[in-house]
């Protein structure tokens, strides 16, 4: 296992985790239940640590698929600028909700306006990871880029080169009402 392989193994987590914890959230706030908006937080808490380790091994895999054939050292630089705001934010907001648990932990319920602006950042935070994902597919799939289209000659830029693209195969007869095709 190389760099880049870690980084595509643990990338998920902050994009899928921000995006639970902002579901976790608001259903917390509809509910009104403190257990839940407790639970919210920590999460939050887990999801800054995961992305810790997430942006770290980007570094290393940038470095390594900057040597293959057809990678834009343009793409991998905005990926990494748009990783280094997202951890920052994640960061920010993880800390603020340990903050939140460590100040209300005697009471009992959790202010609304503290889960308030922790929903609205954490709706920012969402967005912010699901942009800066979007921008590390770009780098190897050229079919998540703003406009792509496939050649008109149906081949596969994405293909390396002296390799052949799989020709789709044809589809398989359905069995009619006796069984054969």
């Amino acid at each position: 296992m190389n760099w880049a392989h870690a980084h595509l193994i643990i990338n998920h987590f902050p994009v899928m985790g921000s995006t639970f914890a902002l579901g976790m959230l608001a259903y917390a706030m509809w509910r009104n239940s403190p257990e839940l908006k407790r639970f919210s937080l920590g999460f939050l808490v887990i999801v800054a640590l995961l992305t810790i380790p997430v942006y770290f091994t980007g570094g290393e895999a940038g470095d390594f698929v900057q040597s293959i054939p057809g990678v834009d050292p343009a793409r991998i630089s905005a990926h990494d600028d748009s990783a280094l705001i997202s951890l920052l934010a994640c960061e920010a907001l993880g800390v603020i909700a340990l903050g939140g648990l460590i100040l209300w932990r005697r009471e009992k319920d959790v202010p609304r306006w503290f889960m308030s602006t922790c929903l609205v950042l954490s709706l920012v935070i969402a967005g912010l990871m699901g942009w800066t994902a979007n921008l590390g597919g770009e780098i190897r799939l050229p079919e998540a880029r703003w406009g792509y289209t496939l050649p008109a000659n149906g081949t596969n830029p994405a293909t390396p080169a002296g390799q052949e693209s799989p020709q789709p195969k044809p589809p398989r007869p359905t069995p009619g009402p006796s069984g054969k095709p």
